[in-house]
């Protein structure tokens, strides 16, 4: 029998999210992160926190996916008519 661990590490955790976003994201996620930690000193801010690295950590889950930066420059290089608007959604009664 193997040793398991207890639980699987939080994916939110700020080490966690360092491990799977690209380093040229590093500092600012650092710098975003350190802001929101000082300021969650005040109880009514620690929402922002975890807010704060739940969005991180989906950003480092798109930022690690091979082909993003590509994607990303198509987007930005689009030219409006290679654009196509989505269909309307129907309206919820």
């Amino acid at each position: 029998m193997t040793a398991q661990p207890l639980s699987s590490p939080d994916p939110d955790d700020p080490a966690e999210i360092l491990k799977t976003l690209p380093e040229q994201w590093h500092e600012a996620f650092l710098a975003e992160y350190r802001e929101a930690l000082e300021a969650a000193h005040e109880v009514w801010r620690w929402k922002q926190l975890r807010d704060l690295l739940h969005l991180w950590r989906l950003r480092a889950a798109a930022y690690s996916t091979p082909g993003f930066d590509a994607s990303v420059e198509e987007a930005w290089s689009a030219r409006p008519e290679d654009l196509h608007p989505l269909p309307q959604r129907p309206t919820r009664r």
